[in-house]
Order: structure tokens, then sequence, then C-alpha cells
């Protein structure tokens, strides 16, 4: 079993130093449903498929997708476990946007260590530091 929560010495996507993180291989793919349905209350938009970004992102877009349009019309939802500082994000994007030429993206992750930038949605966001 893997601690969700974890305290020591780590880097973020970004880079940057970090004393704790959400190892988010810990949650179980019952959670990863119930996350999806969480996220489904309140995004109504729908959305032609769901994208992970790799590798924290793919189990909550797995479940996801079974939401999906099928609609090319519609936007894609692009989705990852943990927002730092919104690296992860604009690197994906810039890297599938060909495919997608619109730009048409809805974006949300489950947790966000800070308030996030750029239209991403996040279902628990970590209060500012004092």
């Amino acid at each position: 079993m893997i601690d969700l929560f974890q305290y020591g010495d780590f880097k973020s996507h970004a880079g940057l130093s970090l004393r704790w993180k959400i190892e988010c291989d810990g949650i179980s793919d019952n959670e990863w449903g119930c996350i999806s349905e969480m996220i489904l209350d309140y995004e109504k938009r729908p959305f032609f498929k769901a994208i992970g970004i790799p590798r924290g992102g793919e189990p909550l877009a797995r479940k996801l997708d079974k939401y999906a349009s099928n609609n090319s019309d519609d936007s894609v939802l692009v989705v990852d476990d943990v927002y730092t500082t919104g690296t992860s994000f604009k690197n994906y994007i810039s890297q599938i946007g060909y495919d997608y030429p619109y730009n048409n993206f809805i974006k949300w992750v489950v947790f966000a260590r800070q308030a996030t930038k750029d239209n991403i949605n996040a279902l628990f966001t970590m209060p500012e530091k004092i």
C-alpha cells in the first residue's frame, strides 16, 4: 500500500524542491471512479474525449472518457492528478495542440498545491501560505 501524502525531499515536474507530495499512485481504481464523478458534478460542458497528462492524469482520463461525447466539435478534456506550477499542462497542451488545432481544451486537476492559472479547474486547492 502506498501513502497518498508523503513527507520528504522531492522535485516537481518544473524542478522545484518540495517538502511533501501527493502520491496519486496510492489512489485505487474505485477512488478514481469517484473522483471522476465528483468532477462531473461541476463540469457540465460536453467534451469530445478525455486525455490524461502522462503519467499522473491517465487513470482519471480513463474514467472520464466513458462520458465523452465523441463529437469532434466539442472541447477536449485534459486532466492531471496534481498541479504545482502549471508547467505540465503548458508542455502537454503544446505537444497535443497539433492534433487539436483550435486549442479548445477544458482543463481539470484533482489536487492543486496553489491557486491555478490558465483556466485550469481544481477539485481540491491548498490554501495560500501565510
